[in-house]
């Protein structure tokens, strides 16, 4: 399988294609060789796609004709989907097999985002519920908020793009998108897509280049009222300081935890914990970090576990046969053994994996892990999981609390209350019962608390975050 460069891959600005001297080697992280070359965006490009995004609100596009080229989008991404798995699987940390999943998830989040913009409509309001009202009647409108700048993070390289353009075009908005410089070639296959579908000129820009220059001059732009930004805790500081008054909408990550009870059924909770830490080698925001198991089972739940890590396959992403691919690059494997190597300076045992060969790291499993090691407290991103031993579902939820992080959470067990003891006493935006914690369905408001991040994601929720409210008044 391989990926060719193709003349497409300039910057898309008011609908045409911009080639730059300046560009980035988009390599596979596994072997290092080239994929594609993209253009490098200066912030006066950023300038010029916000201008372009700005001028396409004066012309009209009506709820109908974004329901007609979200739909007929969906349906161009569905019929090249190879070629996106491919791409994908090329450029970043997925296997081919998950690559094959985004383009049709890719294609549902938009025909959601379309059947969701028909939907979203403001309410009355109860004017006469004040003394001195009584002959007002009123209702408010939803009003899109502009340009939205959106930035993409590379581990759900066409997921997350259609995640944040979707609901944005769905309610009227223009977008500029600054995929990851490590994947972009999902972003460009998407705008080809969405300008073949008939999507106006300037309604969605893509320019492709660093956080500092491309990222810094969009989301500084004054003119772009909502910044939609993936990432990590440090990258959504820098971008919190640096936007200004705006809206937010921020998905931060999380070092997510799972508690297995004694009754939890193993044969399900086994295979499903380890394709949550493991999938996407471990480069998921959602991926399993800490497992708590209760003490009547912790010994046989990590023999089954272990065992089930050690048939898993480490190797080339392109490999139909590989279940674990390389990291996005050979400097976040290194970081991610460094992370290992701390928690076993620490006192903490070494189950399985442990090795690491340029950009894969064969997945990891720890035990006995102190507190207080990044492995414990931070996410670590990579496929790495740390089992503790617990005493009681008490302390499991407290361990479970403990990091400055609560995106999701999972616990195993057949017992509706310790499910809903969970549910109410984990500080979390997500509790999964008897699933990883690696589960989202699209329709989720999804997102987190504490360091996670600020407002919610999912399609309906995500466009009232895009929207703003417009009181109407009328005093009979």
């Amino acid at each position: 399988m391989a990926v060719t460069v193709t003349a497409a891959f300039g910057l898309f600005i008011g609908g045409d294609w911009i080639r730059r001297p300046s560009t980035i080697e988009v390599k596979n992280p596994f072997d290092g060789e080239r994929v594609a070359l993209v253009a490098s965006a200066s912030a006066d490009d950023v300038r010029a796609a916000v201008s372009a995004a700005e001028a396409s609100l004066a012309i009209d596009f009506p709820l109908h004709a974004r329901y007609d080229v979200l739909t007929r989008t969906a349906a161009l991404i569905e019929a090249r989907q190879e070629e996106y798995a491919c791409a994908i699987a090329a450029e970043g940390g997925k296997t081919i097999r998950e690559a094959r999943r985004e383009p049709p998830r890719a294609a549902a989040i938009l025909r959601l985002a379309a059947e969701e913009g028909r939907r979203l409509a403001g309410e009355t309001l109860p004017f006469d519920s004040r003394i001195g009202s009584e002959n007002r009647v009123g209702y408010y409108f939803r009003f899109p908020v502009g340009v939205v700048g959106a930035i993409t993070p590379f581990n759900d390289p066409l997921a997350m793009v259609a995640h944040k353009v979707a609901p944005a075009l769905a309610v009227g908005n223009a977008v500029v998108l600054k995929p990851a410089s490590t994947t972009p070639l999902s972003a460009l296959r998407f705008a080809e897509d969405a300008a073949a579908a008939g999507l106006p000129p300037g309604r969605l820009n893509i320019v492709t280049g660093s956080g500092g220059e491309a990222g810094l001059a969009l989301v500084t732009d004054p003119r772009v009222r909502l910044v939609t930004f993936t990432g990590g805790v440090a990258a959504g500081e820098q971008v919190a300081r640096a936007a200004g008054l705006k809206k937010l909408s921020m998905e931060l990550g999380s070092n997510s935890p799972v508690i297995v009870q004694p009754d939890a059924r193993l044969d399900g909770a086994v295979p499903a914990i380890a394709a949550g830490a493991f999938a996407q080698a471990g480069q998921n925001c959602l991926g399993v970090q800490r497992v708590f198991v209760h003490e009547q089972i912790y010994d046989r739940f990590k023999a089954l576990f272990v065992e089930h890590t050690l048939r898993l396959k480490a190797g080339s992403s392109l490999d139909e046969t590989v279940d674990v691919c390389a990291m996005i690059s050979e400097r976040e494997a290194t970081r991610v053994e460094s992370w290992v190597g701390e928690a076993l300076a620490g006192g903490a045992r070494l189950l399985a994996g442990g090795r690491r060969e340029g950009a894969v790291v064969w997945p990891t499993v720890l035990e006995q892990v102190p507190r207080g090691v990044r492995l414990d407290r931070d996410e670590i991103y990579g496929p790495v999981v740390a089992l503790y031993r617990t005493a009681s579902l008490d302390e499991a939820i407290d361990r479970a609390n403990s990091v400055n992080y609560g995106l999701h959470a999972a616990i195993f067990t057949e017992s509706l209350r310790d499910a809903f003891t969970a549910v109410h006493r984990l500080a979390v935006g997500a509790v999964i019962v008897n699933d990883s914690t690696d589960y989202r369905l699209d329709v989720m408001p999804f997102g987190g608390t504490k360091q996670s991040g600020i407002g919610r994601a999912g399609i309906r929720f995500a466009m009232q975050e895009m929207t703003e409210t417009r009181i109407v008044c009328l005093n009979l």
